[in-house]
């Protein structure tokens, strides 16, 4: 290749690069604070220059920032990172717990949006619309048979608040379509998938997979109901939690802690140290808890978790967090895309740092550590990652990790038994989900009739739900593995049981028939039940946590 073919391939991202550069720094986006006189900038400013009255093709200028925007902020650290406006409004109602829709949960099935579920009190259910409507057309428009994805799905549903869709709704048993108009409304989006009693005296309390703003309402409605119905001890359930909103995990924790005690510090270059200390308010101080993590905990999960260890205040279990301690700042540009730029590290009470390592630049191998450490073993035996971690000390004297994610205190291994090549194939098809959603929906009559769930689990333990399964994996083009089959046959029928009942009894009883036989749940139920959760208990040096 000339050096002429060369330029004209490079000659773009260069372009590219440049052009961002200089927006990002440039004074147009002024609200970003002063530009001051940045080293390197008259090169910028030039090479735009040069470009505008110069290059020999037309540039779309705003799509070549779009494109080369987030790759330069990529460059700073794993964590920092440039949202695009489309983006930002889905970031946005993650972490503010709502949007604007009709209030439905749907399934795709043989290319029909099938109703899963109804939000009570919401458009849907005011409008007439009831579970098991299949929605035909949008606005006239067929949706039916069109292969839409989940996304494509609610970007038509979702819109302005108090805009009208006009929906055709074919309902099982008429032949002909209902014309509904529904006029959208403020849909919540709950970050606590449910909260139910393992026992007479522990409850339970499984947290989404983010943070959001309203995240902390409903775990103190969650603790109030478990407590009315006798609680006095918890499980709470981090497991794939990626973090979120700092300030809602820190009056989280407080629901735990003793006043004065420290959650977390934050400290940057150009930002002081800053303390989140518990007020004393918390409604949970005497009671036990116990904590579980996994590799795809982060962040604000792994400060929750952290703060607990510290205090020796109850016990995490699981396997080591994903180990993610740098705080974002959010500068947002005027098209509504932002910036979120780490200006922080925090820090948990022992003075750990969360963060892992990583290299500049290197950000794929960071990204890959969770698959790594799989092929490494560490999900199913002990992480001897603390051999090279700092050591730090509990306020009981008990020795814990920075630098590397959350250390449980007693490590449970990743159940693999009956995972096999058959069974990921299923998994990772969505075979098994698709299956319960067909079972549900041919069956829903008889289905609907039990009235709980525990009623509905035990009938469907007398169906042969495995093998009808298995037939239709097999006519989606996975063969039949008798022996892998028969390996599996307790996780496929325990998914598939969980996946049924959702459709009948919500996300709730989802979760408490999915973990019916979990091994931390199981593990944390006997610490508590043993008195090994008390504060003298973990502190008590005869205790060894293994």
């Amino acid at each position: 290749m000339n050096a002429g073919k060369k330029a004209r391939i490079w000659l773009p991202l260069w372009v590219g690069v440049g052009i961002a550069l200089g927006i990002f720094i440039g004074s147009r986006y002024s609200q970003f604070g002063r530009s001051g006189n940045i080293e390197g900038s008259g090169k910028i400013d030039a090479v735009l220059n040069y470009v505008r009255e110069s290059y020999v093709d037309t540039v779309n200028m705003r799509q070549l920032v779009e494109d080369a925007l987030p790759n330069i902020i990529r460059e700073l650290d794993p964590h920092s990172e440039y949202i695009s406006a489309t983006d930002m409004r889905r970031v946005n109602e993650d972490l503010e717990g709502h949007f604007s829709g009709i209030g439905v949960n749907f399934y795709v099935l043989r290319d029909t949006i099938v109703v899963t579920g109804i939000v009570p009190g919401g458009p849907s259910e005011a409008a007439g619309i009831i579970h098991w409507d299949r929605i035909v057309t949008v606005n006239d428009t067929l949706v039916a048979g069109t292969k839409l994805r989940n996304e494509e799905v609610m970007e038509k549903l979702r819109g302005e608040m108090g805009s009208e869709v006009k929906l055709g709704i074919l309902r099982p048993g008429d032949d002909y379509l209902r014309e509904i108009i529904v006029t959208r409304g403020d849909i919540p989006m709950n970050s606590v998938n449910a909260a139910y009693m393992l026992t007479n005296k522990i409850g339970f309390i499984k947290l989404g997979k983010n943070f959001g703003f309203n995240t902390f309402s409903e775990f103190i409605s969650a603790i109030s109901k478990l407590k009315s119905q006798g609680a006095n001890s918890f499980v709470i359930d981090l497991r794939g939690n990626i973090g979120g909103s700092l300030d809602v995990v820190v009056a989280m924790v407080n629901e735990f802690l003793n006043r004065g005690d420290l959650i977390v510090y934050t400290q940057g270059r150009n930002f002081p140290r800053t303390d989140s200390y518990a007020n004393g308010s918390g409604t949970c101080k005497e009671d036990d808890v116990v904590v579980l993590i996994d590799e795809f905990s982060a962040s604000a999960s792994e400060i929750f978790a952290g703060a607990i260890q510290d205090h020796d205040r109850g016990l995490v279990i699981g396997r080591r967090s994903f180990g993610k301690g740098l705080v974002q700042g959010q500068r947002n540009f005027p098209d509504g895309s932002a910036v979120r730029l780490t200006v922080a590290r925090y820090y948990t009470a022992s003075g750990r740092s969360i963060q892992r390592g990583y290299e500049r630049g290197r950000y794929d191998e960071y990204e890959m550590e969770a698959i790594n450490r799989y092929i490494e073993g560490d999900y199913v035996n002990v992480d001897t990652v603390s051999n090279h971690l700092t050591p730090f000390q509990t306020a009981g004297g008990r020795t814990v990790y920075g630098g590397g994610g959350i250390m449980p205190d007693i490590f449970v291994p990743r159940d693999t038994v009956g995972i096999n090549p058959y069974y990921n194939m299923v998994v990772n098809n969505r075979l098994d989900e698709k299956y319960a959603m067909l079972y549900s929906d041919m069956n829903r009559e008889k289905l609907n009739s039990f009235d709980t769930w525990q009623e509905l689990y035990r009938y469907l333990q007398q169906q042969p739900l495995l093998l009808n399964l298995v037939s239709f994996a097999d006519h989606n083009g996975i063969r039949r593995r008798p022996y892998y089959v028969q390996e599996s046959s307790e996780l496929l029928e325990n998914v598939m049981y969980a996946y049924i009942i959702r459709n009948f009894f919500g996300e709730e009883a989802f979760w408490a028939a999915y973990q019916k036989e979990d091994p931390l749940m199981k593990k944390g139920i006997e610490l508590i039940e043993t008195g090994k959760t008390t504060h003298q208990s973990i502190v008590d040096e005869e205790y060894k946590l293994n």
